[in-house]
Formats: structure tokens, C-alpha cells, sequence
């Protein structure tokens, strides 16, 4: 029972403050797997693995300085042998464009759609995933089977109808709903479009975090007489950052690198800039040594927020991996 002049969830918050402080509960199960992960074994596999991993990647930062004519001639490792360097490939992917589009407003235009369509579906998905997780309601069971189910259908089977949907409308029991959307309606239709395809997969992995939250506490919280929303905004939020920045970095890499909902919905002005360098590389792809340097010049946003998410990226993989 809390007492006069006291919150009444500071005393569950404490509670929980010492079970992630402590590595009770909530921590124990990635104590546990962080220790297997440090053995002598997965340490060298991690590294081998590591290796193989970034080969191609150097192969293609290499390729990015060597000139055009030896990148289509010739494999990158023959850069050790011969090696010439031009910046003749960055100059063209950053002076490239059109009538509508340049490569710095594709880079602002990325930045203007992955923000909205990572925050909007993180919010929804959490407080959908903490109604399936701690709200007893009828039909909660069949409708998270109903939504896990949703992450079958192929993404390319909604594009059509969701494309019709903006340009001409909804019927909704007999009535005509007509969305403030066009065909060219700006970011708005690429926002709802992204949000649609992330919620099913957000919604699971963030239930799956929220359901191994020790039931005491959320228990405690109702004695004390927190609120449905104190216990999700006080409570169950806090403890679930983590997994809310390791699916928060997936959506925005999904995001930033997607082409195919760019090439439905984000037309003209406000095309990302995985668009333009498609287009920049040709119709047949005869241009596609541009794409070496254009690939580091579009992973810059994502390496910042990835570097900067990474501890919380970590902890979320690790918390969710097992029970216990």
C-alpha cells in the first residue's frame, strides 16, 4: 500500500530499478547467455564470421576509388596489384539528379520519410504489444494469432490495393471514404505504407519482450492503484527500451534501404534516395560502378544511428533470447 504523498508506482519502479541493477528476473537469462557467448570458441567464430562478413564490403569501398574502366575490367583485389585511386565516383553520385530531384533533397527526402515511418509504427506496436501481453480482454488470443499471421502475406500482394486505396478511396459500408491522398500525394502515403508492413513484426517481437516482465511487478503496480496507463508509461516502457531500439534500428535499415515501396509510392520530389541511384546506374545497369560509391554515401545515417543505438541494440537481442 503506498503511503500519503507518495507515488504509487514509485515503489514498483524501485523494485524494478534493483531487478535490472541486480540482474534479477529480467537480466538473469542475458547474464547467462552473454556468458556462453564470451567462451574461447565463439569468440574466434565471432571473428571468423566477422571476417567473411566485411570482405565484400571492403571490396566494394575499394571499388569505389578505383576507376571506371578498371572496375569493369578487372576484380577489386587487383587494386593491390595495381593500385589507382580517382574520387571521380563520389563526384558523380553527389552531382547527380534531375529536373525534380538532387542527390542532397534525396538524402533529405530519406531522412523526412524513415523518421516518421520508424517512430509511428514503434508507438502503435508497443502499446498493441502491452494490450496482448497484461490486458485481459475477449478474443485477445485469436486476434494476436490474426496479427502474427499477417507477416506471411507477401509484401507485394498489399501494394496494389493500397495504391488504389490513396488514389480513389475506401469503401466502408457503402460509403465512399476518400483518403487527402494522391497518386503524388507526398510523404503522408509513404508513411502509412511503411508503418502497415512494420506493425505485425513489431507488435510480435515487442509482446514477446513485454510477456517476460515479472508479472510481481505489474501485479504490485495494480495494488498500489496505478492506472492502465501509469503501468505502461512507468513501467512497462522503461523496461522495454531496449527492445524498442533493436526493432527500432531494423525498421529504420528497412526504411532507409527500401526500393520497392519507394518505386510505388514515393514519386518526384519526394523519391529517397535509394530511387535515385537507381537511376543513376542506367536502365541496363551500364552505369553500375556508381553504385560502389553511392552505397557509402547512403550508409552514413544509418551508421550513426546504429552506433549510437548499439548498446541498446545488444541488450534487447540478448533480454529477449531466453527465458529464465
Amino acid at each position: 500500500m503506498s503511503t500519503t504523498g507518495t507515488s504509487p508506482v514509485s515503489g514498483v519502479e524501485n523494485l524494478t530499478t534493483h531487478a535490472v541493477v541486480t540482474g534479477g528476473g529480467l537480466n538473469g537469462a542475458a547474464g547467462r547467455t552473454k556468458k556462453r557467448l564470451t567462451r574461447p570458441w565463439a569468440s574466434i567464430a565471432s571473428i571468423i564470421i566477422a571476417a567473411v562478413w566485411t570482405i565484400p564490403t571492403l571490396g566494394l569501398f575499394i571499388s569505389s576509388f578505383r576507376p571506371r574502366d578498371q572496375i569493369l575490367s578487372s576484380g577489386w583485389w587487383e587494386f593491390f596489384v595495381n593500385p589507382e585511386v580517382t574520387g571521380e565516383n563520389y563526384v558523380t553520385v553527389l552531382q547527380a539528379g534531375n529536373t525534380q530531384l538532387t542527390m542532397l533533397h534525396s538524402f533529405i527526402n530519406s531522412i523526412a520519410i524513415t523518421i516518421p515511418a520508424t517512430c509511428v509504427p514503434l508507438m502503435v506496436a508497443a502499446m498493441a504489444a502491452y494490450a496482448f501481453a497484461w490486458i485481459d480482454f475477449k478474443g485477445r488470443n485469436a486476434l494476436f494469432i490474426f496479427v502474427f499471421a499477417l507477416q506471411i502475406v507477401p509484401l507485394q500482394m498489399a501494394l496494389v490495393p493500397l495504391l488504389s486505396s490513396f488514389s480513389r478511396g475506401i469503401n466502408l459500408f457503402g460509403l465512399q471514404v476518400t483518403l487527402p491522398l494522391g497518386v503524388s500525394g507526398g510523404y503522408a502515403q509513404v508513411w502509412i505504407a511503411h508503418s502497415m508492413f512494420a506493425l505485425p513484426l513489431a507488435i510480435y517481437l515487442l509482446h514477446n519482450f513485454m510477456s517476460e516482465i515479472p508479472s510481481d511487478i505489474i501485479e504490485a503496480a495494480r495494488v498500489d492503484g496505478a492506472s492502465l496507463g501509469q503501468i505502461f508509461f512507468r513501467i512497462v516502457l522503461p523496461l522495454t527500451m531496449p527492445a524498442i531500439a533493436a526493432v527500432a534500428i531494423f525498421q529504420f535499415l528497412w526504411v532507409w534501404n527500401d526500393l520497392l515501396v519507394a518505386l510505388v509510392f514515393a514519386d518526384g520530389a519526394v523519391a529517397p534516395i535509394t530511387k535515385l541511384l537507381a537511376e543513376i546506374t542506367g536502365t541496363r545497369g551500364n552505369e553500375w560502378h556508381l553504385l560502389t560509391a553511392g552505397a557509402f554515401v547512403s550508409i552514413i545515417i544509418p551508421l550513426i544511428v546504429f552506433f549510437a543505438l548499439q548498446r541498446y541494440f545488444v541488450r534487447g537481442l540478448l533480454a529477449g533470447s531466453t527465458k529464465g
